[in-house]
């Protein structure tokens, strides 16, 4: 026997109906914050060459690992090696 039931509500009666918290005054927060960041950056955003000096100057681990990631990649994708 195969039983179907639709239910018919919204995502937000659907999380308080399961006890979820509500995450929209959380969500609005990190909303504003980003919209404030993005717009005090616009003019980095638009110059490609500020924004990867940005980029790079963030962190020296950071790029380290990225080139770390790089070489393990393109070490892997050489010829396999025959036993």
């Amino acid at each position: 026997m195969k039983l179907t039931i639709n239910i018919d509500c919204t995502p937000q009666e659907a999380r308080t109906f399961f006890g979820m918290p509500d995450l929209d005054p959380m969500n609005e927060m990190i909303v504003q914050e980003m919209t404030r960041r993005a717009k005090e950056n616009i003019d980095t955003l638009a110059d490609p060459e500020r924004f990867v000096e940005q980029w790079f100057a963030m962190s020296g681990k950071g790029f380290e690992a990225f080139q770390n990631l790089m070489g393990a990649g393109m070490a892997g994708s050489g010829p396999a090696k025959k036993k």
